[in-house]
């Protein structure tokens, strides 16, 4: 009998560390991975304004980080008249200063049968801002050097759009199979 309660103290012991382990290991992973991580892009409404027009500048969606904090009072507003253009908005006096105008692109968004992609085409290059599949719809994305690639894909049907700047200015080509 002495003999069997060893035994089951045994296996409790036993179970109960390779429980804590278990749980441990599992803590430290989701810790890792959780700061690597990302939400899907969710995508943006479309209002009436920018149905028709592409808006000049683009919109944020949820995964953008918040906004600067506000300058302290102690700070003197800038002294230089505001732009002309009103679209436009002067960075926070924090920010990092805006790319020079030879590089500043257009933001142009296509939709295509398995979703929408938006781009921003410089005169050199161009980035993708934005890939939103429709519903139902799964999306792939590969970036190079030279070029971006987007596929929607759905039950065997493949919907591509292509952004291409090889030793020429940024273009958007589309392949559906």
């Amino acid at each position: 009998m002495a003999r069997m309660h060893r035994g089951l103290v045994h296996a409790m012991a036993w179970s109960l560390s390779t429980g804590a382990a278990v749980t441990l290991s599992w803590w430290g992973v989701h810790t890792v991975m959780a700061g690597t991580a990302y939400d899907r892009p969710r995508a943006l409404p479309i209002t009436a304004q920018n149905a028709t027009t592409q808006a000049a500048e683009p919109q944020t969606s949820s995964t953008a980080r918040p906004p600067s904090p506000s300058p302290s009072p102690s700070r003197r507003p800038p002294t230089t008249p505001p732009p002309a253009s009103p679209t436009k908005k002067d960075p926070p006096p924090n920010s990092p200063s805006p790319p020079p105008p030879s590089d500043a692109g257009n933001v142009k968004g296509y939709n295509v049968k398995g979703g929408r992609v938006v781009f921003d085409i410089g005169d050199s290059a161009a980035e993708l801002v934005s890939a939103t599949p429709a519903a139902g719809w799964q999306m792939q994305v590969w970036t190079q050097p030279t070029w971006i690639r987007v596929t929607f894909t759905q039950d065997g049907h493949e919907v591509s759009v292509f952004c291409t700047w090889n030793g020429h200015p940024p273009m958007v080509q589309f392949d559906e199979r």
